[in-house]
């Protein structure tokens, strides 16, 4: 590494509020490492709106960030390939909504929302390839299993993918899935209640209702459900609403 970068002056953006600014280092200058960045700080060779700063200061938008020369970054390992043309259209293909703050995808079953063994194509790859930098790649806040098709909500800023995750966390957000199934449940409307585990099987992981002897690592599940139409007593339409 050396040092070549000039004095700069960098400005906090409006999505980095209340970001720390040894985070907000690693984001932007990820070949610092983080004893050298403490030496920085307390010889005040980095400073926040001219005065000296400490590690965990929290940072507001709008302020200035003095960052004195640093090693230049060498190409950070496994850096996302640019998006093909044939994943540029696919992504668009897919796309309900997209604003400054959201991007809104149709999931189709088959593809996986994050990566894993033998799982080379995500849609968390694809997401990587939007971004030259970290900070500015889309990110998820929920899943989707590989085999369901769905809406997925995807935060194209930090603060939005915050709020979302929290909202998702707390279950404020209202879940509703629709299923073709064989035959028809009885009662039309009820409550499934039912323990369930993670198994894998050639074709990854499955969730499926626990065993006996199971139940210590089984995880409750509660779920709503309703049929919304039937086609005789062969195939019924239903929502499902979890808990």
């Amino acid at each position: 590494m050396t040092e070549r970068s000039p004095v700069e002056t960098r400005h906090v953006a409006e999505d980095e509020d209340g970001m720390r600014l040894d985070r907000w280092f690693r984001t932007h200058y990820a070949q610092v490492p983080h004893g050298r960045l403490e030496k920085l700080l307390r010889t005040g060779q980095v400073r926040v709106d001219g005065a000296r700063a400490k590690a965990n200061t929290r940072l507001e938008a709008g302020q200035s960030i003095r960052v004195p020369p640093l090693p230049d970054a060498p190409p950070p390992p496994g850096s996302p390939k640019p998006l093909s043309k044939a994943d540029r259209a696919f992504l668009k293909s897919i796309t309900l909504y997209e604003d400054d703050d959201l991007l809104i995808l149709n999931k189709p079953s088959g593809i996986a929302v994050q990566g894993g063994t033998k799982t080379v194509q995500h849609i968390d790859r694809l997401l990587e390839g939007m971004g030259d930098r970290p900070e500015t790649r889309p990110r998820l806040v929920h899943r989707l299993d590989r085999d369901t098709s769905g809406v997925l909500v995807v935060a194209k800023r930090r603060s939005v993918a915050a709020k979302l995750g929290r909202a998702f966390q707390t279950r404020s957000v209202r879940k509703i899935y629709w299923a073709l199934v064989h035959g028809v449940p009885k009662p039309p409307q009820g409550k499934i209640d039912a323990a369930l585990v993670k198994a894998t099987t050639p074709d990854g992981d499955r969730v499926r209702k626990a065993r006996p002897g199971e139940q210590d690592k089984a995880q409750s599940a509660v779920t709503h459900y309703a049929v919304i139409d039937r086609a005789a007593q062969q195939v019924a339409l239903m929502s499902l609403k979890p808990v």
